[in-house]
């Protein structure tokens, strides 16, 4: 039998047999939706949360001065600790782990433009600032490296600060008054969602190089004129988290006398911490629910398989027919094979379209904060395909092969019996 004859054969007993055909391909079919819809719940949950807590920083340590809760160099505990404009050089030439070491200083300044006025919070740091806590540029740029190393009067403002200053204007190279200081807009942030923060959303704060910050706007009195409010510090990647924090806490401690295992005169909020232990909570929900997807799998697997053993049992008169008129075994189980084949694929197909068709439905409905919507893979489905198809074939190709091998008499007596 050529391949052509073979395929037409195939489809004529497909046809013959519609009602099995489609039970078949629907358990196929809805095993894959299940699967697929369950792990694309689950990476849409994995990506939005990520997304959330990207907005707010990559991988960085923030460092806040406390007070010290032991004893070091003869000095008591309890002394408290401040943190001044000179000491994130020292601790970046100190700590090797570390990729960035930034000083943070930032106030609440009354704020005029030429349309409305608000008290708000300027902030100053150095450029990589915008890169580390993710501060998206809208229009114009962010502060350089030439802004910090002059000391200019150059402001970068958020999406509500343009907002609430210049509403429908434009706002680029408009000057605003920082406390009667004026300032050059050179850019302004686009909005993003922030769940998370320490001194407020950075989109309702006005950004300025820290040379500039220090100058004119330093801490007032009880605290140091030179002082700043917090470190800003990201490892150089993740596996230097923990000694990149150490190195920062010892570079700390021997400018200002603690000890480098004081965690309460230094006190650090990790996000690297965090990141971990949020990918550990949104991978076990991952896996959770592809367990649940493959349970769903294996059960529509079940259903493909007694379908299958069906199938082959109602059609021993049949194999009996074909092997007395001269049929050979490897042409029956060909048969077989290629059925099973047709089936898998097309309800594959079928089940893997829905899966993407209704995942882009929903997708284009408004998602939750931390929802990034059903964000469904090849992989999952190819690999759903595959372990259905398996199923399906060694579902029909067992008993085939015993149907195949019993004498064509005792086949055509066996049915004609039933």
């Amino acid at each position: 039998m050529s391949f052509r004859d073979l395929l037409a054969d195939t489809f004529r007993t497909l046809w013959a047999h519609k009602l099995r055909t489609f039970l078949t391909m629907f358990g196929i079919a809805w095993g894959i939706v299940s699967i697929m819809l369950m792990v694309a719940a689950g990476e849409g949950l994995r990506v939005g949360q990520k997304k959330v807590a990207d907005s707010f920083g990559k991988d960085i340590m923030i460092f806040f001065a406390g007070r010290t809760s032991m004893q070091a160099g003869g000095m008591r505990a309890g002394r408290p600790i401040h943190f001044n404009d000179g000491d994130y050089a020292f601790v970046q030439r100190e700590a090797t782990s570390c990729r960035d070491v930034m000083p943070e200083l930032g106030t609440n300044v009354l704020v005029h433009s030429a349309f409305n006025s608000g008290l708000l919070l300027v902030t100053g740091s150095l450029p990589p600032f915008a890169d580390v806590r993710s501060i998206p540029v809208s229009t114009g740029r962010f502060y350089n490296w030439d802004d910090q190393a002059q000391g200019r009067r150059v402001a970068f403002i958020g999406s509500d600060v343009k907002k609430q200053l210049y509403a429908g204007h434009a706002a680029l190279g408009e000057t605003i008054n920082l406390a009667g200081i004026p300032y050059t807009i050179i850019g302004v942030m686009t909005e993003k969602d922030q769940d998370s923060s320490y001194d407020g959303r950075d989109v309702s704060k006005v950004f300025i190089p820290f040379s500039s910050m220090i100058r004119d706007f330093p801490n007032k009195p009880p605290a140091e004129r030179r002082s700043v409010d917090r470190l800003l510090v990201t490892p150089r990647s993740l596996e230097y988290d923990d000694t990149c924090k150490f190195e920062v806490r010892r570079a700390l401690g021997r400018v200002h006398g603690f000890d480098p295992h004081d965690e309460e005169a230094a006190q650090c909020w990790d996000t690297v911490e965090d990141t971990k232990a949020f990918r550990t909570m949104t991978d076990g929900m991952k896996y959770f629910l592809g367990v649940v997807g493959v349970v769903s799998l294996f059960l529509g697997g079940i259903g493909v398989m007694n379908v299958m053993l069906v199938a082959v049992r109602e059609r021993t008169r049949e194999i009996g027919v074909r092997k007395s008129v001269g049929a050979t075994r490897g042409a029956i189980l060909g048969q077989f094979f290629a059925e099973t084949m047709i089936i898998v694929f097309a309800s594959g197909g079928f089940g893997m379209a829905v899966s993407y068709s209704f995942c882009a439905l929903v997708n284009l409905l408004p998602m939750p904060q931390y929802f990034a919507g059903l964000l469904a893979t090849w992989t999952t489905g190819v690999a759903a395909l595959a372990l259905l198809g398996t199923v399906a074939v060694l579902s029909a190709l067992y008993p085939a092969r015993r149907a195949a091998d019993v004498d064509p008499i005792e086949a055509l007596r066996y049915e004609a019996g039933g």
